[in-house]
């Protein structure tokens, strides 16, 4: 697949897009330099009046119908997410399904959510007035979108900002766009005037240029802290959405399903090679259990196949990059260092790096403190609810957590005790629902992503006032 497809009239050097399992190309796109950002901006102004100009029902059809062509079309989307970001066959197509009904929960959004009527006569000396506010677009969103989902999480921005009438340069990750620009081509088949998603791919200098820019509204990101940080800095006056990393503990008590609990963690640790920002990578297990769940855990982490993701019984696919994967096991290898014990793994072939399970891992180790986005998991006893919460709530930053007992007063009391932006019981931390608010806790929170919450963050209300009395 040869792709260039970037603002209509940029000439640009071309970034070549690699399958990580084998390292054979698979696209090319454009890299585009931070000079040509005033002619992205000058093509988005159009699209800021175009977008805006379409009525509701226009904007919800024209998602309507993209879900449609998206499902059509579902194998194709699927082999390409394979071939661009690693992920099996069988994740990618979930992830397209996904995607599909991310651009149906945002065509539903575009037609109800338009704003309250204010019951002004409620306050005193306001009996006289009455009026509402209507959700109006920000105009130009900036969003930048990472590897790991690469057409989901490019339709958790696009959908929501074209529900609310904005124009969006969406600049995807340069190592995974192809499935990004896909997405893009059929919104315009579906109807959507063409200016109003203008895709720019390229290096940092582009997104620091891009995320300078006084006329854009807001910055919607999804990514890593340091990158997040030098966005926080540049932006200036503008909202800002990000979604940053995760370090994600899930409790596992005394009388939880053992074998369930088992099954579902394993999925939660290495679903996507790991790199999955609410997938589980500190599991903290009653002592009184943990012997029997480790044996459990590790025996069916060492079942898994690791290798080619077009294959149909691989479980886990290749890391994004050889260099990921060497960065997950130098971090591995220094836990190791630091006195941890290895269960299973620490093996890299490639890009490809097996489940790698460890205990005994020391608290001021980059294991346990930060998030490693790979598939790695670290097993951890406790002797107390307490000492669990206390665990669970050590890193300054959070996204999900979980928690697996059949016994709701603790179920719920974690749910309150947690400092985490979700709390999913009885599943391990990696479920999401589309629709559910989805964003961090602690440092590093700003905003929310999921249809609705994405959409309110994309829009601002603008009060109408009567005053019968004029």
């Amino acid at each position: 697949m040869n792709v260039s497809h970037l603002a209509r009239t940029v000439v640009a050097p071309q970034i070549q897009v690699f399958n990580p399992f084998d390292g054979t190309p698979v696209g090319t796109v454009a890299d585009v330099c931070a000079s040509q950002v005033p002619h992205l901006l000058e093509q988005a102004r159009d699209g800021v009046r175009a977008c805006a100009a379409l009525p509701r029902y226009r904007r919800a059809q024209i998602l309507e119908r993209t879900a449609l062509h998206v499902e059509r079309d579902a194998r194709a989307f699927a082999r390409l997410i394979v071939d661009e970001a690693g992920k099996t066959l069988k994740q990618a197509e979930k992830e397209v399904k996904r995607c599909i009904n991310t651009l149906k929960l945002s065509a539903e959004e575009a037609k109800r959510n338009a704003g309250e009527v204010i019951p002004f006569d409620a306050y005193e000396g306001s009996e006289s007035r009455q009026g509402w506010f209507s959700r109006e677009p920000l105009g130009l969103i900036v969003a930048i979108t990472p590897y790991n989902d690469p057409l989901n999480l490019v339709a958790h921005k696009l959908g929501p900002a074209i529900a609310g009438g904005n124009a969006v340069i969406l600049k995807p990750s340069e190592l995974a766009p192809l499935s990004a620009i896909k997405l893009v081509a059929y919104l315009v088949e579906a109807g959507l005037p063409e200016s109003v998603v203008t895709v720019a791919t390229g290096g940092a200098e582009l997104g620091k240029a891009l995320v300078a820019a006084r006329e854009v509204r807001m910055i919607s990101f999804t990514g890593g802290f340091v990158t997040g940080e030098q966005i926080a800095r540049t932006a200036g006056l503008k909202k800002l959405a990000m979604d940053l990393g995760g370090n994600a503990p899930v409790i596992v008590m005394a009388d939880c399903d053992l074998e369930a609990t088992v099954a579902s963690c394993v999925s939660g640790a290495f679903w996507a090679a790991g790199q999955n920002c609410i997938g589980t990578q500190r599991l903290l297990v009653h002592a009184s259990i943990y012997a029997a769940f480790r044996a459990r855990f590790v025996s069916q982490t060492e079942a898994l196949t690791v290798g080619n993701p077009m294959l149909a019984t691989t479980d886990i696919g290749p890391m994004i990059t050889e260099h990921a994967a060497q960065n997950a096991e130098r971090v591995v290898a220094d836990a190791l260092a630091r006195g941890a014990t290895l269960l299973c793994g620490h093996q890299r072939q490639g890009a490809c790096y097996a489940a790698t399970v460890l205990e005994n891992v020391d608290h001021a180790s980059q294991l346990w403190r930060n998030e490693i986005f790979a598939p790695v998991v670290v097993l951890q006893r406790f002797e107390s609810f307490d000492e669990a919460i206390a665990l669970a709530n050590e890193p300054d930053y959070s996204l999900h957590a979980g928690i697996f007992t059949r016994d709701l007063a603790t179920a719920l009391s974690a749910a309150r005790r947690i400092e985490a932006a979700g709390v999913m019981i009885n599943d391990s931390s990696d479920y999401r629902f589309d629709a559910m608010p989805f964003g961090g806790s602690k440092y590093g929170s700003l905003g929310r992503e999921g249809v609705r919450f994405a959409y309110e963050e994309m829009t601002q209300p603008k009060v109408v006032c009567l005053n019968t009395l004029g």
